[in-house]
């Protein structure tokens, strides 16, 4: 059994999404504000935790829906609208076999269900509309009365009195109007394909029965890590927890040393009984029994540390874990373990460590170890293995649900790049460590992560990833929204492009899965001066979250798919490329055509050789058409609310010179000459400036540096640009400027659709 998909409605900047689950590890990826974190608040508010609905928790752009049925109640109209279909509901549907029916025998919608998707909803809905309405009149003329009086004594005042409408209403009274309900869903209703990320829930039938009980209780166990946590290093920071309740997200709030004992006390101890006549004979010998509780301690947590190991801690050069006794007769007769670090061993037996104790190990480690023991925890109270009495319940309670839901949240904190790359390598494996979780069971795990980090989705298979998009408003009137897009539809199957896609985000970063937009380029240079040139000539583009792409040659076009799919702002910075079809003879003879790299001129039946300006935008490969280009015909939407802009050279004018530059480099020698003509460094820096101190112009100039460029050591010269002592006297070329103030000013919300090419 697993959970196939969900669908949220109304609920925050999600109104309407759809999110794929994968059988076993999901991420979810996406720029800042785009609903990561409310897609795991909404998990947590449905299945965890049905806490009571906030209205800000209702999708903005519901609240004036909302307010319509409470004015119109004002005006004692009869409002057409129902206040449930603007509040927050999720759809889950389960994948399940038929031979797994007696699992979910209490949510089947009918006799004849034979297998596969069962869907259930659950929504808030309100408990009974007419009292809704009578209190909340009560109140709007309990408010009104009071307003006019405060505006007696003061016209001048403006007096806000509660509730203002019914969304104010609400905020306060949601608990007593609003409840939780559980119904069937139809899965011949299900929209498996979905129109521009946008999902499309059914509606319910008006004959709809109240499902009873909670529906996914003895279905699904839920267990979350919260991105919340911290490390406390004294008890009086947190609050006293039931250590026999379940573990869940608060107990990362404990010092890494509660949490171990309550681990511990849960699964390890195999004596953990009242007071006994030993204990207080412990404590007339006290180094003999902290002796003898070590001993034990070390040994029911040798399994753990080796499943800890086996995530790579301790590692090289950092301190061993060591569990040691603290007895004290202050402590009510208790045992208690703490946490120390062995970080020397001067004996060289053992016999006496140099020990510090927990706080003084740095977070990223604290939280590693917390992650991991929770993870363990999770896994093991599932299973069930309890070795308190205290802890096992009835036997209903110690059924052993089919499918274990884990909530990891941000998992990266405190964590370096390394270890937050091993700790999504073996969290679901850590999960699944137990004899009864082997191969041919039918208990299933899905691991559900969100993240901000690169280095966690560079260790993922990108199928595997849900990117939340951003939508643009429509409409001043109209909120922005988010919807998920599945990339298994862009990574799943294994074409050349896909691969190709894959290996540069491997070998490079995955950045661009987090960023505001993204920048194509297309050699070293590009690389190292593009930056430079927002650096100090685009204030506004330095503060965004860009990601920059090096494709090392004209492959920008592999990633079409990839870029539609998320939707991202894009520019590329591409070359001309201009060739000419050329004869040549074989070595054995034969003749064929090949092209020719030449120097950009009109009118002479040249070509582009670059894919992206041949197969993605704008579709041409003349280069006489591509130099006489409109302006507005550089932009292309990506797909809605998104645009690519692509950049490229065209026709510059120097002085009296007219220049056509086919790459990054030519144009910016032609453009920089008085810059260039005092700066020093590579061989290459120093032909240019030979170049240019000999005066040449015109044609005799542009035959001198595409003849230079040919065998150029482009990232030298590059660099020699960006050290030289003034960083503002290099200045970008006009293509890479038009595209770049392209750039920042759609990231800015500037209406760019008209932005001029300069010729």
């Amino acid at each position: 059994m697993k959970i196939k998909l969900v669908e949220l409605q109304n609920f925050r900047k999600l109104n309407s999404v759809r999110i794929d689950f994968d059988s076993e590890t999901t991420l979810f990826v996406g720029a800042n504000n785009s609903g990561k974190t409310s897609a795991m608040v909404a998990l947590r508010f449905f299945l965890i935790s049905p806490m009571h609905l906030s209205m800000r928790d209702v999708t903005i752009g519901n609240w004036e829906k909302i307010n319509k049925v409470g004015h119109a109640w004002e005006k004692n109209h009869l409002s057409t609208s129902n206040i449930t279909e603007f509040l927050p509901k999720l759809d889950v549907w389960l994948d399940v076999p038929i031979n797994e029916i007696y699992h979910v025998i209490h949510i089947v919608p009918t006799i004849d269900w034979s297998g596969g998707l069962l869907g259930v909803r659950l929504q808030y809905e309100v408990q009974d509309i007419e009292k809704l309405k009578i209190e909340y009149l009560s109140e709007r003329k309990s408010a009104e009365a009071l307003r006019i009086a405060l505006l007696a004594k003061d016209k001048d005042s403006t007096p806000k009195v509660w509730p203002l409408d019914l969304t104010d209403f609400l905020q306060n009274k949601s608990s007593k109007h609003l409840v939780l309900n559980a119904y069937n869903l139809d899965s011949k209703l299900l929209q498996l394909n979905l129109e521009d990320g946008v999902a499309e829930p059914q509606a319910l039938s008006k004959n709809a029965i109240v499902l009873e009980n909670k529906p996914f209780r003895n279905i699904i166990k839920i267990d979350e890590i919260s991105a919340h946590s911290d490390f406390a290093n004294d008890k009086r920071s947190f609050g006293q927890i039931d250590e026999q309740k379940e573990p869940s997200y608060q107990q990362s709030k404990k010092p890494l040393s509660e949490q171990l004992r309550s681990y511990y006390d849960r699964h390890l101890d195999p004596m953990k009984k009242m007071i006994s006549d030993q204990d207080l004979d412990a404590l007339n010998a006290i180094q003999k029994a902290e002796k003898t509780f070590d001993e034990r301690l070390k040994d029911a947590f040798s399994f753990a540390f080796q499943d800890l190991e086996d995530l790579g801690y301790p590692g090289v050069n950092n301190p061993k874990i060591n569990i040691n006794t603290l007895l004290r007769a202050t402590d009510g007769l208790k045992h208690g373990s703490a946490v120390e670090y062995e970080v020397a061993d001067p004996s060289g037996d053992g016999s006496n460590p140099l020990l510090l104790p927990e706080s003084y190990s740095g977070l990223g480690y604290q939280r590693l170890i917390s992650m991991v023991f929770m993870l363990m925890s999770f896994r093991d109270g599932w299973m069930k293995k309890y070795k308190s009495q205290a802890d096992v319940g009835s036997p209903s309670e110690d059924f052993i649900e089919p499918l274990h839901l884990v909530l990891v949240e941000e998992p990266e904190a405190h964590l370096h790049a390394q270890v937050q790359q091993v700790f999504i390598k073996n969290a679901y494996s850590l999960l699944r460590k137990h004899p009864l979780l082997g191969k041919g069971n039918t208990l299933s795990t899905q691991l559900i992560v969100s993240t901000h980090s690169s280095h966690i989705t560079h260790e993922a298979d990108f199928a595997n990833l849900r990117y939340f998009r951003r939508r643009q408003a429509q409409s001043k009137d109209v909120t922005a929204t988010t919807t998920v897009a599945n990339l298994s539809s862009v990574f799943g199957n294994e074409n050349e492009t896909t691969k190709f896609v894959k290996r540069y985000l491997k070998a490079t970063h995955c950045d661009l899965f987090f960023a505001d937009a993204a920048i194509f380029v297309e050699g070293q240079a590009e690389r190292i001066l593009v930056p430079h040139f927002i650096r100090h000539h685009f204030s506004n583009l330095s503060k965004r979250f860009i990601t920059l792409l090096d494709l090392g040659g004209s492959h920008a076009h592999s990633f079409k798919k990839l870029v539609e799919e998320l939707g991202i702002t894009t520019l590329i910075i591409a070359d001309l490329d201009a060739v000419v079809p050329t004869k040549i003879t074989q070595k054995n003879g034969t003749k064929s055509t090949r092209n020719k790299s030449v120097k950009p001129q009109k009118g002479k039946g040249q070509k582009t050789s670059n894919p992206v300006l041949k197969t993605w935008h704008p579709k041409l490969e003349n280069i006489d058409l591509l130099l006489a280009l409109p302006s507005t015909k550089h932009i292309t939407p990506i797909s809605d609310g998104c645009d690519l802009f692509v950049a490229y050279q065209k026709e510059v004018k120097v002085n009296k010179d007219t220049f056509i530059p086919r790459t990054f480099e030519d144009a910016l020698i032609f453009e920089n000459q008085v810059s260039l003509a005092s700066i020093d460094g590579s061989s290459t820096t120093k032909k240019v400036k030979e170049i240019i101190s000999d005066g040449l112009t015109g044609e005799d100039l542009a035959d001198a540096i595409y003849d230079l460029l040919k065998d150029a050591e482009k990232a030298a010269f590059a660099l020699d640009c960006v050290l030289t002592q003034e960083p503002t006297k290099i200045k970008p070329p006009t293509y890479v400027k038009n595209g770049l103030t392209w750039l920042e000013d759609t990231l800015d919300g500037k209406n760019t659709k008209q932005v001029t090419i300069k010729k």
